[in-house]
């Protein structure tokens, strides 16, 4: 697929990473001439220096000939301009763009073929509120992912000695659970993938990614760890974007909310817009404020500023003086070792979220949803499987019989509103959606492959 990428920042340099190993042509446009040299170095990709909304650029950047435009540069105008020029002149197939303005997203109306033609609207802010959001309602999750609707979840979980499971072979959950609808995918073990089977014996400190439907996910924790008392009490440091639409959702559950907030403009903004959180005038580092406030007592503290050091030290502080679980928003990749080996509990990527959001509308094949894990290096999807058995790959065919490539497995099916936890003789039918995990994303692209249709396939 022929790509051009405008913005060569995190978002759009992690991304051109992940393509550009996957049999793309990928081009990036940025004006920072330093940093599309260091990618054209390290990656097989052709940068483009300039503006990424001008015309004379993107006819330089071949975009007359792309497949797809994926605007991520920092302004929400130059992205939605670049699209509208991409169509107007080039007639580029698709066209995605980041924008985070509430402002422009709340007007869902103005992104048609007839305004602003863009095809696929990313909000990076709302996933990751969402993100986060779902880790708070989960209390004991390392990740939390939803599929096909919400009725089934990919959760992430840290085995603790005290978990019944520990030490024990996987086949025995069933024995623990016999009503529970669960499958084990992958276990990383000291950094390393593990592809399960019945015997695989689950040791303390393994990370444990497993699926499940949504009403079993508190039942599943209880047997690989204690399970952590539901959270009420929530502190946010950052009311920017993030934590006000944190706030917001929170607040329509039994949470007592207190938003931390250095600005005074945007803390009064704040006050007046949010109606049950309690908002503070501060420094989210002030000791003596964190006390006053009775950190101690708070149930979960979350990071949420713009700043990776002020998240990562007010987490610190907050967890040294009895914050109960401590979460830190850490933009840069070389941060997130740090953050995990510093007492704190839990470390969001925005990038990799945002870049998973991405993926889904890149990839190949009818694939609904891409998340990336583990930093990156694994990744889970939900495909929908099409055709019959004269021109599919996979439906009619038992799961036995696929040739899913190393590191492979299917978690989950959802057929209809039934969830399937498939074993060797399940027959994949069409318009299943199809939940696999992958623990080396090399091979995404034979994935892909299998459930595309080919009209000559036999």
């Amino acid at each position: 697929m022929n790509i051009v990428i405008l913005g060569a920042g995190q978002v759009g340099s992690s991304l051109a990473r992940n393509l550009a190993n996957e049999d793309n042509d990928i081009t990036i446009i940025d004006t920072d001439k330093l940093v599309l040299r260091e990618l054209r170095e390290k990656l097989d990709v052709h940068t483009r220096q300039g503006h990424a909304s001008h015309p004379d650029v993107l006819e330089q950047a071949n975009v007359n000939d792309a497949d797809m435009i994926i605007a991520v540069t920092n302004s929400d105008e130059v992205n939605m301009m670049a699209c509208q020029v991409a169509y107007s002149l080039f007639r580029t197939p698709t066209r995605i763009a980041r924008v985070r303005a509430a402002g422009y997203l709340d007007h869902p109306e103005l992104f048609s073929q007839e305004s602003i033609p863009v095809d696929v609207l990313i909000s990076p802010e709302q996933l990751i509120t969402d993100f986060i959001y779902r880790l708070i309602i989960n209390p004991g999750t390392l990740q939390v992912i939803d599929f096909a609707d919400g009725k089934v979840h990919l959760v992430s979980v840290r085995a603790f000695h005290e978990g019944p499971m520990v030490g024990h072979a996987i086949e025995e959950l069933s024995e623990h659970l016999p009503e529970v609808k669960v499958r084990v995918v992958a276990i990383f073990r000291q950094g390393k993938a593990i592809i399960p089977n019945g015997k695989t014996v689950i040791e303390a400190d393994d990370e444990v990614f497993l699926i499940a439907s949504t009403q079993h996910i508190r039942t599943i924790i209880s047997e690989l760890r204690s399970v952590d008392k539901p959270y009420k009490r929530i502190m946010i440091a950052g009311g920017g974007n993030i934590g006000e639409r944190l706030a917001v959702a929170l607040e329509e559950g039994r949470y007592q909310i207190k938003i931390i907030e250095k600005s005074s403009e945007r803390a009064n903004y704040l006050a007046e817009t949010l109606n049950k959180s309690i908002v503070l005038e501060g420094d989210a580092a002030d000791e003596a404020l964190l006390i006053e406030e009775n950190i101690s007592n708070v149930d979960i503290f979350c990071a949420l500023t713009n700043d990776d050091e002020a998240n990562i030290l007010s987490a610190m502080l907050a967890k040294r003086l009895g914050a109960n679980k401590v979460m830190s928003l850490v933009n840069r990749t070389g941060y997130v070792d740090l953050v995990e080996n510093a007492n704190i509990d839990l470390a969001v990527s925005p990038q990799q979220i945002t870049i998973g959001a991405l993926l889904a509308h890149i990839r190949s094949g009818d694939v609904v949803s891409v998340h990336s894990l583990r930093k990156g290096a694994a990744e889970v999807i939900e495909v929908i499987a099409h055709g019959d058995e004269n021109n599919s790959r996979v439906v009619g065919r038992k799961r036995i019989d696929l040739q899913l490539p190393p590191g492979a497995t299917i978690g989950a099916i959802v057929r209809d509103d039934e969830v399937i936890m498939p074993h060797q003789e399940t027959v994949i039918e069409e318009n299943d959606h199809v939940i696999l995990f992958l623990s080396d994303k090399r091979y995404i692209t034979a994935v892909e492959k299998m459930f595309q249709v080919g009209a000559g396939y036999i």
